[in-house]
């Protein structure tokens, strides 16, 4: 094979570079509808919860382990995505996920049983997870340094518009029918509707994954050296020979990574693999899945009315939204790092003042704690600030971080072990927080509030910045 730097870059009109722009902002588009779908299919399930309680006479105990075992399934589908994305390619783990995810709701929506259902959400959840790992590493590898962070930065984007239009989504099938539990299109229940909700997404984000790009970085590791100088050339230009060489001096050529090759340092994994998990596991503790998860029980537990309850939840996930646009604009302009420790002051400070209000909250006959007065509206107010600093911080800079800070030939290994643990943490934080709040909510949120301490400490010891950086350069 010639070498390419043998081979004459061709010269580019000068308004070219705006084409490349436009043409990376639509492969990466494509890449997030990934996130989009781990945000729709985690939270879909949330409107159909009371009709199968109802259809399937189910107990707390198994309808519980059937919402969970998509968490399980995402664990395992990040642990096994890194090296899907090592041995197949980015594009082809895309298209696996986008399978996946169209099995899971074509099952979910003709389940006949709580726990066939549980298994279609497993193989959903497998399909989260490798998303929650092929998106980011993709973006990262195809997107320019001056514009990484910003489009790295689509992967939170869309994971909250997926939550917030599987929301959404729910709530108009529910209003259309009369209720989930109702007859719906076709006589179909419902329920099924919202589970069938998932295909159009999945199905496009199966066609979009044929038509984009491998990733350079994945071309050069399996000596396709051509490819990838036809895809960089695409991207940037005259410059596309060169970056080639400066990835192929970074990889060791037609070699695909496997566990051992994270191994180092006195406790098993390289350092920078123990501050990826770290990292990810941080992004969970701080609580954040709480306010989207039991948001609607907890502002009732307070003292909110249900309609209140479900407008605060609505706001909330706009607000989450609208914050991570924030993130969009400035990830590349202020930097990783400093987002990150605004985030977790902002984050410590609003916590511990729920811990706070609802430590100090007078109690109703049933032990709950009842906000009164301006208590409620402070409350209401410390919980949306909350969501305003992880929003234009830890939700979106951590997934930028994940698919930019490990070297190119440990990539998406090491990305996948971050986002097993996120999972792993996803789970441990949404199945205690009922037991938390038996014991009462300021313990809860003076746990998220330690934790978010914590993380300002460890984002400004062990993270640096990147923005700006080449991948070669990390």
């Amino acid at each position: 094979m010639a070498d390419v730097l043998d081979i004459p870059a061709r010269r580019q009109p000068t308004a070219r570079p705006e084409t490349h722009t436009g043409r990376i902002i639509v492969i990466s588009v494509v890449a997030a509808l990934g996130g989009f779908l781990f945000g729709f299919d985690t939270s879909v399930i949330n409107g159909t919860v009371s009709a199968l309680r109802t259809e399937f006479a189910a107990s707390e105990l198994a309808l519980g382990l059937s919402v969970s075992s998509a968490l399980i399934g995402s664990a395992a589908g990040a642990f096994g995505a890194g090296h899907i994305a090592d041995r197949y390619g980015r594009r082809r783990t895309m298209m696996i996920a986008a399978a996946l995810f169209t099995i899971s709701a074509l099952g979910s929506g003709f389940a006949f049983s709580l726990w066939d259902l549980s298994f279609w959400r497993l193989v959903g959840g497998l399909g989260v997870g490798a998303a929650s790992v092929v998106a980011p590493a993709y973006i990262a590898e195809i997107a320019p340094a001056h514009l990484r962070g910003r489009l790295a930065s689509l992967q939170q984007l869309a994971i909250v518009v997926g939550i917030f239009m599987a929301l959404l989504g729910d709530f108009a099938i529910a209003r259309a029918a009369g209720s989930a539990s109702n007859p719906g299109w076709l006589d179909l229940t419902a329920w099924r509707w919202m589970f069938f909700s998932g295909l159009p997404p999945a199905l496009l984000y199966g066609m979009g994954a044929i038509f984009i790009p491998e990733s350079p970085r994945f071309l050069v590791a399996r000596g396709r050296e051509q490819e990838a100088l036809g895809v960089l050339r695409d991207i940037e230009g005259d410059t596309a020979p060169s970056k080639v060489a400066e990835i192929r001096r970074s990889l060791r050529t037609h070699y695909t990574p496997h566990l051992a090759d994270l191994k180092g340092g006195r406790f098993g994994f390289l350092p920078i693999v123990w501050i990826g998990i770290v990292l990810a596991m941080l992004q969970q503790f701080v609580g954040i899945n709480v306010i989207f998860y039991y948001s609607s029980v907890l502002w009732q537990a307070v003292g909110f009315s249900e309609q209140n309850s479900l407008a605060i939840t609505v706001i909330t996930s706009v607000t989450n939204i609208l914050t991570t646009l924030v993130a969009i604009a400035f990830v590349d302009r202020i930097g990783r790092k400093p987002l990150l420790i605004i985030g977790s002051v902002g984050m410590a400070l609003t916590l511990g003042l729920m811990a706070y209000l609802f430590g100090t909250a007078p109690l109703d006959a049933a032990g709950k704690p009842v906000l009164q007065g301006a208590a409620g509206t402070t409350a209401l107010i410390a919980a949306n600030l909350y969501v305003v600093f992880f929003g234009f911080s830890w939700g979106p800079v951590v997934w930028v971080l994940l698919g930019e800070m490990f070297p190119n030939h440990i990539r998406a290994l090491a990305l996948s072990i971050a986002a097993m643990a996120q999972w792993l943490a996803n789970f441990l934080v949404s199945a205690t927080f009922p037991s938390l709040q038996a014991l009462g909510l300021g313990w809860a949120y003076g746990l998220y509030a330690a934790a978010a301490v914590f993380s300002l400490f460890f984002a400004a010891r062990f993270i640096r910045e990147t923005k700006g950086r080449e991948l070669e350069q990390m």
